[in-house]
């Protein structure tokens, strides 16, 4: 499959969002798909912001191994990500407040160097001076240029972007955007063959969209939430469009009453949804189980992120599980389910709010940052508009011959008929205590064991029925697999790609991606488990959060877990290698890698430093009176290149032991 990957990078405010928008534009109108992964830091302004889009010819399912394009709008930028263009790409920039050592970049990776000033000179003159956002569209231009995706479909997506401001404001962007282009098509060679463009478009968005559009496809008539990175944009999805919708958004003063108030809404009668990040669960837990004994249909969205506290709140994890599924105090009925990408997230989504009223219980969908807030495109047949609705059991008259209305009824299938406020003759009471039939408390004046062990047995029966509807999951790929990955989430899309390159390189490899937690499909698991030749779990959290309960449900263990914490996700090619340790039996190590160390000391000099300086040679160390191996890391002058101080790095620790600048390091 043909394929490019542009890398964009800068500080918060240099404008990344959107020159990332517009070439996803320009792609999704070619019939491009992209995957666009966005590495960024919680301040509005500074810091370092990554983005990353792979481009395909054909469906990519994660941003990739590899790096084509750079385009570094600062020098913070170059210096980190120059080294990882890959040999026969490209790295652009603003030569006129920028450089780039030929050093930090790889043989055979072309140089561009933007002179802004000189190829703008004409615009400057006609349209006055440039604003610094402006060299964006010029760098874009040029990258247009080097991955041969042309200037007709990028022409409209500017004119689209800016017709609002006038027809002077789009040309001066058309024109901009020619600049880049022709000063690169002049100084420089294509980076990637001729595409075969197939010009049909296709949305382009993210997994909260996807949860907000798929929730009105639904029916859902009232959302609330308390902003909470990741599951912030939902909110926004639907603020903007409550009109257009119908439905009524409400922003609690904490999650608290987030939930409280979607509970209110479900008592009501509308099908209703709240979202929040993991910390906002945690808030939401104890009214999570009063849903669930009060059997009140509700949907929730719990976006992880890295934990514990604030953690990491713009980051990707999956360290969530154990405090989903021990969601308040007791037992009781309750849903929860894992999306795996966007198409499944819309469908989860629809489903989530029929179990939801069909089986009177709360939903949980644990999404993560990655699925959550990363952009891709996707074939609009995922998203249908007319989706099939089921309320459930809902009781619109009760004469009075049919004898008192019984809300929490004893049922074969645990199911009770459900009234709404305002149905002639079934005035009850909505308890958080136990109660019985009638919703008569038990647990105060009238408490009566046989009681409470029937009304748990009705409520927990539900479990035995909702588990028969939902699918299994299935093994994918050749059934005679040496080894079988195991995961769940959003990393399916990497693990997916890694067992590709597996398969293609001869080691049959399938996945088994586990989508609905709780209730659990533990026969089937079982089987396809006993049948393993190799089980690998795959997971981005420390713990193995998933293949724990899996062992806790079924019995079995993993043969190797992989696992990976720093806030990231997999690539499918350092994903594969692992695999390939773990079946080699290769040991095991915490060790901090030279790439670790680089990275450790641009830590300690951005936050040191002011980013006067740069990592320069990296050398390990083993005697040095610090108790552990180091690596010794030259600092140099990012202005001139010379050497002006050194570090030494913990090799097992990470911990940073010595720093000296402008002096010659002790001899070695």
């Amino acid at each position: 499959m043909q394929e490019v990957t542009i890398g964009i990078g800068g500080a918060a405010g240099d404008g990344l969002d959107k020159s990332g928008d517009t070439l996803a534009k320009i792609c999704g109108r070619l019939g491009l798909y992209v995957y666009a992964y966005n590495s960024y830091q919680s301040i509005i302004r500074g810091g370092h912001i990554w983005l990353k889009l792979r481009v395909g010819a054909e469906k990519v399912h994660n941003h990739g191994d590899q790096l084509n394009a750079l385009i570094a709008l600062n020098q913070d930028t170059i210096e980190r990500h120059a080294p990882e263009v890959e040999v026969g790409g490209v790295i652009v920039f603003n030569a006129d407040k920028l450089k780039c050592d030929p050093s930090l970049a790889k043989k055979g990776v072309t140089i561009l160097p933007l002179p802004i000033g000189q190829i703008t000179a004409e615009l400057v003159k006609e349209h006055g001076a440039l604003i610094p956002v402006m060299q964006n569209t010029v760098a874009l231009g040029a990258v247009l240029y080097s991955s041969q995706l042309g200037l007709e479909k990028a022409t409209s997506v500017i004119t689209d972007t800016f017709k609002h401001k006038g027809q002077k404001v789009v040309d001066l962007n058309v024109g901009l955007l020619k600049c880049g282009y022709e000063y690169a098509a002049s100084q420089s060679k294509p980076i990637t063959k001729e595409w075969k463009f197939t010009n049909i478009g296709r949305p382009f968005t993210t997994g909260n969209e996807i949860f907000a559009i798929a929730a009105y496809a639904a029916g859902c008539k009232f959302y609330s939430a308390y902003p909470m990175t990741p599951a912030s944009t939902i909110l926004h999805w639907m603020c903007a469009n409550s009109q257009k919708t119908g439905i009524l958004v409400k922003q609690g003063e904490d999650e608290l009453a987030v939930m409280n108030m979607t509970i209110g809404a479900g008592i009501a009668g509308v099908r209703a949804m709240c979202a929040t990040a993991g910390g906002g669960y945690a808030l939401m837990t104890e009214a999570l189980g009063m849903a669930g004994i009060m059997e009140i249909p509700m949907v929730v969205v719990e976006v992880q992120r890295g934990g514990p506290s604030t953690g990491l709140p713009t980051k990707t994890e999956q360290a969530d599980l154990f405090q989903v599924y021990g969601a308040s105090q007791g037992e009781y009925p309750r849903l929860i389910v894992a999306p795996y990408d966007m198409a499944d997230a819309y469908k989860t989504t629809v489903d989530a709010f029929n179990y939801a009223d069909r089986y009177q219980m709360p939903v949980t969908i644990m999404s993560d940052l990655l699925l959550s807030e990363h952009h891709e495109t996707v074939d609009k047949e995922a998203f249908p508009a007319e989706v099939k609705i089921d309320r459930g059991q809902i009781v619109t008259s009760w004469p009075e011959e049919k004898g008192k209305y019984k809300r929490f009824a004893f049922t074969e299938s645990g199911i009770s008929p459900r009234a709404l406020p305002g149905t002639a003759n079934t005035l009850y009471v909505n308890p958080s205590d136990d109660h019985d039939e009638e919703s008569i408390l038990i647990s105060d004046m009238f408490t009566s064991p046989p009681i409470r062990r029937k009304i748990m047995e009705k409520r927990m029966r539900k479990m035995d029925n909702l588990l028969k509807e939902l699918t299994p999951p299935q093994l994918e790929g050749p059934k005679d697999a040496d080894v079988t990955l195991v995961t769940w989430g959003s990393t399916y899309g990497v693990v997916k790609e890694a067992a590709e390159q597996l398969n293609a390189a001869g080691t049959k490899t399938n996945i088994l991606c586990i989508k609905y937690i709780y209730p659990f499909h533990a026969k089937e698991v079982t089987e396809i488990l006993s049948k393993a030749k190799k089980k690998i779990s795959v997971e981005l959290n420390f713990t193995s959060q998933m293949a724990r309960y899996i062992r806790s449900e079924t019995g079995f263990a993993m043969d190797a877990y992989i696992n990976k914490y720093d806030g990231e996700p997999y690539a499918p090619a350092e994903l594969a290698q692992e695999i390939k340790d773990k079946l080699a039996k290769k040991p095991e190590t915490l060790d901090v890698t030279e790439a670790d160390a680089r990275e450790i000391a641009y830590h300690y000099l951005r936050t040191h430093n002011g980013e006067k300086s740069r990592p320069g040679k990296i050398v390990q160390e083993s005697v040095n009176g610090f108790g552990e191996p180091t690596w010794y890391i030259e600092l140099t002058d990012r202005a001139t290149g010379t050497k002006n101080g050194f570090m030494k790095v913990g090799l097992r620790t990470g911990a940073t032991y010595t720093v000296e600048r402008d002096a010659e390091p002790a001899k070695k």
